[in-house]
């Protein structure tokens, strides 16, 4: 199986050594999403509900430039700096994910200085 890098401009270039995603097979990693703009590279929000959505459309972009959608989604790793943030982060998970909801980790951390959340993904597809 040929492993093939994914790349889209609706999703924000990481100044980092990594691939927006990599699709080997059916199976589909999203690298970890923060709430860039995809033009701009600028932090979207300040809450933890804005910065969500902002990186729930930037793990959307990737996963539909590998073909995929949030239904081929099997497993998301949220990562978030505050336990306080979890109430307001799941009600615009809920929403933009729907259901059935794929399987979940959330961990806390400390993240850059302005971001209040992260998410990857794993997508396993049909073909």
């Amino acid at each position: 199986m040929t492993r093939t890098v994914i790349v889209t401009e609706n999703a924000p270039s990481l100044p980092a050594p990594l691939s927006q995603g990599v699709r080997k097979g059916p199976v589909l990693q999203v690298s970890g999403q923060l709430p860039l703009a995809p033009d701009t590279g600028e932090v979207v929000g300040t809450t933890v509900a804005e910065q969500t959505a902002q990186v729930l459309r930037n793990v959307t972009a990737v996963l539909k430039a590998g073909g995929a959608g949030m239904q081929d989604v099997v497993m998301l790793r949220v990562y978030l700096t505050d336990p306080a943030h979890m109430a307001e982060m799941n009600e615009v998970y809920a929403a933009a994910v729907g259901e059935p909801f794929p399987a979940r980790t959330t961990v806390y951390m400390q993240l850059p200085p302005g971001l209040l959340v992260e998410i990857d993904a794993l997508a396993v597809l049909d073909d």
